[in-house]
């Protein structure tokens, strides 16, 4: 088995938001263990829900029985419903400890077990790592699989809504156009100055824009991801890929990154806002390539996927 010091760990902050969601199912039970069993729990459910979520994977904490109250003195559950997936078992790990602990009422009709670590002050959680099946009720942390291993399991099992969400490039330019990519005016109040600069080079091609939200809970931020697409000498095309602020900011966000992604999802082209308005990429491709345009801020990332 691979070291967890082989592969990534996420670490996600703990908010006052999760702790507060924590401290009011605590109140509700009269036994202050099991009280203290559902607040870890919390918080390892808030940890892996922040982490799913910034991947762009859709789950439902209310659908979970970790988070309702009626439910949560009955059992033992950490879990996390991902919708159209299946439930993810969150098992918080305390700090001291190496082994992450699945309690017997729940070594079933789970996808997939995520180890959390809880730092002493309970300010931080870090995601170990996965195992898809459990047999035994401790599981040693050096037997954890990567958290790519988790991603994996997930994708297959929702791989009709990950194909329903990639952007087919190529019909733009016969005005048939992907859900929830709008007309660039649509997008601000008023059209930035380097934007009007952007479409007159465009001329003869088409260009869309998206809304983007990133960051931590406390402190999201929202963008406008432009794509543009033009012909040049076919077989190839023009793509432009562009990040705007939007409402009254007039900088990106400091630190947002921008990636261009190839076919194997190997980084082409980078860049990160510092105190800049904008950033713009352009580059070609033909048509029936592939690409992914990758954003990220404050352990955020979204992935958007095109096919030209």
């Amino acid at each position: 088995m691979n070291s967890t010091s082989n592969f990534l760990i996420f670490t996600v902050p703990l908010t006052l938001c999760a702790h507060e969601l924590a401290q009011q199912f605590y109140h509700l039970q009269s036994d202050s263990n099991k009280g203290k069993q559902i607040y870890f729990n919390t918080l390892a459910v808030y940890a892996v829900n922040f982490y799913l979520n910034c991947l762009g994977i859709e789950t439902d904490l209310e659908a979970s029985d970790s988070w309702n109250p009626c439910l949560q003195p009955l059992a033992n559950n950490a879990d996390l419903l991902v919708k159209n997936v299946g439930k993810l078992e969150c098992r918080p790990v305390l700090p001291e400890e190496q082994l992450c602990k699945v309690p017997e009422e729940v070594m079933s009709d789970r996808i997939g077990y995520v180890a959390v670590k809880l730092d002493s002050a309970l300010t931080e959680a870090q995601l170990l790592g996965f195992v898809p099946s459990v047999v035994e009720s401790e599981i040693p942390i050096h037997n954890l699989q990567s958290l790519e291993e988790l991603l994996e399991v997930i994708s297959p099992l929702k791989s009709e809504l990950t194909l329903n969400n990639v952007v087919l490039l190529r019909q733009w330019l016969d005005d048939i156009f992907d859900r929830g990519w709008e007309k660039v005016s649509e997008l601000f109040d008023s059209t930035p100055a380097e934007l009007g600069w952007s479409y007159r080079r465009l001329e003869t091609g088409v260009k869309r824009g998206k809304l983007l939200h990133l960051g931590r809970q406390e402190t999201v931020e929202e963008i406008a991801l432009l794509v543009g697409l033009r012909p040049t000498q076919l077989p190839e095309l023009n793509i432009t890929v562009e990040v705007y602020p939007t409402g009254d900011a007039t900088h990106l966000p400091r630190d947002l990154q921008l990636m261009v992604l190839d076919e194997d999802g190997e980084t082409v082209m980078q860049a990160i806002a510092k105190s800049t308005k904008n950033i713009q990429l352009e580059f070609s491709g033909e048509e029936g390539e592939s690409f992914s345009v990758k954003l990220s801020l404050n352990n955020c990332i979204i992935t958007e996927d095109f096919i030209i």
